[in-house]
This record gives structure tokens, C-alpha cells and sequence, in this order.
């Protein structure tokens, strides 16, 4: 089932194989911390993002070797051919500079995801749903390399390696950075990834200058809520996609996303969204506004109540930008429009 296919989404354990990239991040605040407007949100408790490594592959022979969540895999030094399954591993492909001759999508009308250049994804072929690719559309395009991740289509993997040299990443979401690195080594590319991840941290830096430095950015508590068509309300947590570029800028989530599940968010029904309130709420909506209950939500009595909405720091975001990218030209778009939202004027 593609994760877009919700609920749930993306429930599956946050096993972090650390495969590649060469980060050291920075964790989220706890404890009580004192808002800009001189009341308080305390922090989540959020564990500090693992560090990882760039793995450079062994070469020879026209291949090289890749380690991927199902071991050891040769591929093409330079493939020509590559299809990728989901959304994660076609942000990377297109941030590296590879337009893929063929690609899944989400469960959007508009097919591919909006947020990226239309002059990027002309002409890839349309290989199904995410979870569900159509194999005889896959195999006809003849690829010399497929991207994915075991918890999206493990089940398929002995049918897509007859296909192509397969390179599975565990899962998708929170380890997006060890799963980009590990897209960056089958693809042949690190040196232009390691450039994506110094423009991005670089990036961070001046999102956090414009938030009025590091010691302001921890005191601002930011949730990010997810309205879902056929679900409660989400509100992320650190170890979501979403939440670690949140950590890289120094601000966070407040503690209504601890003891949730892998900390990766807490649902909330529309009698308790209150609890979602924060120095700054980015909200977005998986569904129309209707079906989804933002509509509904937004406009009652605890929303309106709600200190950032009286503030002016509530601030309705792209659902496919900010919850179902996953990569870094999603992420360059996110802090620009962070530091659009709260940097100073």
C-alpha cells in the first residue's frame, strides 16, 4: 500500500541502517524554553539525529558495489536507466542531477509531486502507485538500476532484481540523509551529493541567522500538523522527515509528540488539537480541507484559540513540499519558506 494511501502512513519501525553521508546533526531542545512572546512551550525530548558516513563504493569492471538493506549489490558505474519507486528516492535523483526514465507516484491527481521542476520529470514514464509499481511497466523500459526501500517494496525484490540491479534503502522518512547517500553511491554521483549537502547545511546556518541566531531558534517551538482524510490529526515529531530539518535549523516540536510511537508523531482527534499549539503551527492537509476536517478544525474554537493562530504564526504549507517530498530539493524549498514565515523582516 503506498504510504499516501493513509492511515497509517509510514508506521513501520524506523530501523536506521546507517549505509552513507557524512553528517553530524544537531538535536532538538527539551526542557522548558521561553517563547518570543514571553510565554513558554517545553520541548520535545528529542534524541540527537545519528551521525553518519559516506560509504565509497568498490569499483571495477564497469561496476560497483553498493551496501543496501538487503546486502551487498553490483551496479553499473554510471547507469543510464534508472527507475525510482518513490518519492524519496526521485527527490534524489533529481537533486543529483538524474532524470529517471521511469517513476512511481503518490497518490495525487497531478501525478508527480508539484514542488519539483516541471522540466525535471517531462518525459518519465509513469510506472504506478507507490507500493503497487506495475512490474511489466518497469521491466519495459529496460532500466539498468531501480531505487526503493524494503518497507515499500521488499515483498517484490526477487522480481525487481530480475529486472535491474536492485538498491534498497530499510525505509524512507526519517533517515532520508543516509538513504540519500546510499542513492548517491548506486547512482555514481557522491561528489554532487556531497555539494547538495553543503549547500543545504549552509542553508540551515542562514535560516537560523535569520530566526535571530542559534539561542532564539531552540526558545521557538514549531509543530507541524497534518490533517488526513479517514484519520485523526498529526502532529510530527523528531524522527520524521519534516522534524529533522526542523532539529537542522534548531527549533523543534513541543512535547505534545513525546512517547509517541518511534517518535515519529502523535494523533490528535479535533477535541484535543489544542494540545498542538505552539510558538509557530505549520499546517497542511492530506485530502481536500473538507475531507480532511481542516475546514472543520481551523475553524472552531480551539484552533482559533490556539496562541499561534492569535499570534499570526499559523501558516498553512504544501502537503507534497513539506510532508511527502522527502529529500533535499524538498528541503531547500522548506527553509526558504521557513525563513519566509518567522525569519526577521
Amino acid at each position: 500500500m503506498s504510504r499516501f494511501a493513509v492511515p497509517p502512513r509510514r508506521t513501520a519501525a524506523v530501523a536506521v541502517t546507517v549505509l552513507a553521508a557524512s553528517l553530524v546533526l544537531t538535536s532538538c531542545g527539551s526542557g522548558d524554553t521561553d517563547s518570543a512572546s514571553g510565554d513558554s512551550f517545553k520541548a520535545a525530548d528529542c534524541p540527537k539525529q545519528p551521525t553518519t558516513r559516506w560509504a565509497e563504493p568498490a569499483s571495477g569492471g564497469g561496476t560497483h558495489t553498493v551496501a543496501t538493506a538487503m546486502g551487498d549489490v553490483k551496479v553499473p558505474t554510471a547507469p543510464k536507466r534508472v527507475v525510482v519507486l518513490d518519492t524519496a528516492e526521485l527527490d534524489s535523483a533529481i537533486t543529483l542531477g538524474v532524470k529517471p526514465v521511469g517513476a512511481t507516484r503518490s497518490d495525487v491527481a497531478s501525478g508527480f509531486l508539484d514542488y519539483l521542476p516541471k522540466d525535471k520529470v517531462a518525459g518519465i514514464k509513469d510506472v504506478g502507485k507507490i507500493g503497487a509499481p506495475n512490474l511489466e511497466a518497469v521491466a519495459a523500459l529496460k532500466p539498468d538500476l531501480i531505487l526503493t526501500s524494503k518497507v515499500r517494496d521488499g515483498r517484490s525484490y526477487q522480481q525487481l532484481t530480475k529486472i535491474a540491479p536492485t538498491v534498497m534503502t530499510e525505509t524512507t522518512g526519517y533517515p532520508w540523509k543516509q538513504n540519500f547517500a546510499t542513492h548517491a553511491a548506486a547512482l555514481g554521483r557522491i561528489p554532487q551529493a556531497k555539494k547538495a549537502v553543503a549547500a543545504y547545511e549552509a542553508h540551515a546556518k542562514k535560516v537560523t541567522a535569520a530566526l535571530g541566531g542559534a539561542a532564539k531558534a531552540k526558545a521557538l517551538r514549531t509543530n507541524v500538523v497534518r490533517f488526513v482524510e479517514g484519520a485523526d490529526t498529526r502532529v510530527y515529531g523528531c524522527q520524521s522527515y519534516i522534524g529533522t530539518i526542523l532539529a537542522d535549523i534548531g527549533t523543534g516540536p513541543t512535547d505534545v509528540v513525546n512517547g509517541s510511537k518511534d517518535g515519529l508523531m502523535t494523533e490528535l482527534s479535533a477535541e484535543q488539537m489544542n494540545k498542538a499549539d505552539a510558538d509557530a503551527v505549520f499546517y497542511a492537509s492530506y485530502g481536500t480541507p473538507e475531507k480532511s476536517k481542516e475546514a472543520q478544525v481551523t475553524g472552531g474554537a480551539l484552533w482559533k484559540n490556539m496562541r499561534a493562530v492569535k499570534d499570526g504564526r499559523s501558516f498553512r504549507v504544501d502537503d507534497q513540499l513539506w510532508i511527502q517530498g522527502i529529500g533535499y530539493t524538498a528541503a531547500d524549498e522548506i527553509l526558504s519558506e521557513v525563513q519566509q514565515r518567522l525569519g526577521k523582516k
